[in-house]
């Protein structure tokens, strides 16, 4: 008779068992949509007791049904899906973003981030994500904390360089100075002219307008103008009234070419601006090239002189006026590179990566995210890609790991489980009750 009464405990473990296992699978399931999910597994064990049942090497030992042993996370990669969107973030790989919200610090593999009104970088629920902040140079610091990606501006960065690359006709007709003076406002008495803008301290343009005059078989020389109205009193060689021009060399600029076309010598190649309100004296340097006296360059890397017509290819220079946030976007390594409205583009921050050497022993506390426990060690923080970390991909999202298709097959199995556990509770109930009718 006792025996009828530990069959049915079987039952009842058997039921409770899989009633954990179908509560486990029905999580899969309702989150197989969810941001970053990581499903989970039922893992039983069974229950052994003894009884003396005659003799032998196990001593007659009869099972006392089935334990839950453990409900284990599965972390397998889910697959990532392009948004578009700039802030959303996906883990390629081992690890999870780090997060501090009202209760301390979490982990999470969601990466739906968007910025909060103070311009950090948070989840949806408005947990801050937690990296390197960058300082105003674009460098990544050490120190850890939120991270802020708007609300910044670009500063000003003045002019020090100009580089050209063209050519000068070599069949140009020679104007010689003495003869001709230079004047802007006459074509005559220059053989090319092309423009560029620099900028000063105080992210101002200013416009400065390059003359190129044929002196000799092989000579030129180059002049640098602009409007006196950007510049103080004082500043430059103005040109007679009514001109409102003024020269920015002391003299003009001498650039001789060897007979085969290529840049020989360069003097006399700064510029020196004293612009109004900006910082004065700023001298930028007109890079024509790499000649081939005295550094002993090809001569061919800037302005030539060949029997083609006078052009400029390529004109650059390295200063920009202030700029505003544009957008982002995100690197493999998390660092979060702004792009400004002035065209430059530097870094704001850097998206921290930690990892465990137990992450499935993590404990879930809802809205996809995870704390750490005793059995999951502490988090390892650094960046992404490095140290067995993942990488990060922009614009992207990761999936929920979980395949319904093997969810269901699994709950059809746990159902069945479920039934035949019920029938060994009814059928001991049944042997009982033909047990109790013998007295009749």
């Amino acid at each position: 008779m006792a025996s009828l009464f530990t069959s049915m405990f079987n039952g009842l473990s058997g039921l409770r068992a899989n009633s954990v296992d179908l509560s486990v699978i029905g999580d899969n399931i309702a989150n197989s949509n969810t941001i970053g999910f990581k499903g989970s597994r039922v893992a039983f064990e069974d229950a052994l007791g003894e009884s003396l049942i005659g003799s032998g090497a196990n001593g007659g030992q009869v099972g006392l049904g089935v334990n839950v042993q453990a409900v284990q996370r599965i972390l397998t990669q889910g697959s990532l899906a392009n948004t578009g969107v700039a802030t959303d973030l996906a883990l390629q790989g081992d690890g999870f973003f780090v997060l501090d919200g009202p209760n301390g610090q979490s982990f999470t593999r969601n990466g739906q981030f968007t910025v909060d009104q103070d311009g950090r970088l948070v989840t949806l629920s408005g947990a801050r994500v937690q990296g390197f902040q960058a300082d105003a140079t674009g460098q990544v610091g050490s120190a850890f904390g939120d991270i802020v990606v708007s609300n910044i501006s670009s500063p000003p960065v003045q002019t020090s360089e100009v580089a050209i690359q063209g050519n000068l006709d070599s069949t140009a007709a020679v104007i010689d100075p003495a003869v001709t003076p230079f004047d802007p406002a006459d074509p005559s008495t220059f053989s090319f002219q092309n423009s560029t803008t620099v900028f000063d301290s105080l992210g101002n343009p200013i416009d400065v307008q390059l003359f190129y005059i044929k002196t000799a078989d092989n000579q030129w020389q180059v002049r640098a103008v602009t409007d006196q109205a950007n510049l103080t009193a004082g500043s430059g060689t103005p040109f007679p009234p009514p001109s409102t021009l003024t020269e920015l060399t002391a003299a003009p600029m001498q650039v001789t070419f060897t007979t085969d076309g290529r840049l020989d010598t360069v003097t006399g190649n700064t510029l020196d601006l004293d612009p109004l309100g900006g910082t004065q004296n700023q001298a930028i340097t007109l890079n024509l090239g790499d000649p081939i006296q005295p550094g002993g360059g090809t001569g061919l890397g800037g302005l030539t002189q060949f029997a083609s017509a006078s052009a400029v290819s390529f004109v650059s220079q390295n200063g920009s006026a202030a700029g505003d946030l544009a957008n982002v976007r995100i690197e493999p390594d998390g660092t979060i590179t702004g792009v400004f409205t002035n065209g430059v583009s530097q870094a704001l921050g850097q998206v921290a990566v930690a990892t465990f050497n137990a992450a499935d022993q993590l404990e879930r506390q809802g809205g996809n995210e995870f704390v750490v426990t005793g059995t999951s060690g502490q988090p390892n923080i650094g960046i992404a890609g490095t140290g067995g970390r993942g990488s990060i991909v922009g614009g992207a999202l990761e999936q929920s790991n979980v395949d319904v298709g093997d969810e269901l097959v699994r709950m059809i199995i746990a159902q069945r489980s479920f039934q035949a556990n019920s029938k060994i509770v009814s059928t001991a109930d049944t042997l009982l009750g033909e047990l109790i009718n013998l007295k009749r």
